[in-house]
């Protein structure tokens, strides 16, 4: 498998499942713009990347603002030329039963996780098509394929990023572009740690991990794997998928 001279914009990337796919990308010779409103951490992933041997570039994105995104997207045309991969993998939740949730966190979580990727996706594929190349990978969720206990406004935008990739897959084929989906199951990342804190979040930690059956939470490494197969060529007559990497938790 081989990225070399690819260029790639991960979203999220500052750290967790993002950082391991920048990682990963840039282990297999991609240059990767790691693109987080958590500049810090993308500036750290970035440090990564260029102690292996990598290049990288760290930029302050808030894919719920469509300028930025845009922006974005101007940066990586204008340091490396041109842009051959997109992974929409930022996203944000927490779990709390849905009778709970109050409307702010509705609107959040729609504009990070499903208006997010539509903007970035947008915001690539005019040079996409100009040049009929392009991937773009975006990281859905087990949740938007069989529902989630307290995540319910996250599934329903999950759920809506798989529709959302089958529609621009089937678009997007005139123009030679693969746009696919991977779904993680249950991942040990900071975000995970986060929503699950105190004995109730342990509570549900073993409960994820009793229901895989594997026996264990995946690793953002394990997702990585996934998406850099996804972005690379010889995927190439793969397009509008779902995979779902999650240990064997969801078999469909």
């Amino acid at each position: 498998m081989d990225l070399k001279d690819k260029v790639a914009i991960v979203t999220g990337s500052g750290g967790g499942i993002g950082r391991a796919i920048a990682l990963k990308f840039g282990s297999l010779g991609a240059r990767v713009v790691v693109a987080d409103i958590k500049i810090e951490g993308a500036k750290e992933t970035v440090n990564l990347l260029e102690k292996s041997g990598a290049k990288g570039l760290a930029l302050d994105t808030d894919i719920t603002d469509l300028a930025r995104v845009q922006q974005m997207v101007r940066a990586t045309l204008g340091t490396f030329g041109k842009l051959d991969i997109l992974v929409n993998n930022a996203g944000w939740d927490i779990i709390q039963p849905f009778t709970k949730n109050p409307p702010e966190y509705w609107e959040k979580v729609i504009a990070i996780n499903l208006k997010g990727p539509i903007f970035c996706t947008r915001a690539v594929l005019d040079h996409m098509m100009e040049r009929k190349y392009g991937k773009i990978v975006s990281i859905s969720s087990d949740a938007g394929r069989v529902g989630s206990s307290g995540e319910a406004v996250y599934s329903a935008c999950k759920g809506g990023i798989i529709a959302f990739t089958k529609t621009i897959a089937r678009e997007m084929a005139r123009y030679q572009v693969n746009v696919n989906c991977v779904c993680p199951g249950p991942t040990d990342t900071p975000l995970l740690a986060e929503i699950t804190k105190g004995e109730t979040g342990a509570k549900i930690i073993d409960a994820m991990t009793k229901a895989v059956p594997f026996r264990r939470l995946g690793k953002p490494e394990d997702i990585a794997g996934a998406v850099a197969f996804l972005a690379s060529d010889e995927a190439g007559f793969i397009t509008g998928q779902t995979l779902s990497v999650s240990g064997g938790l969801t078999m469909c």
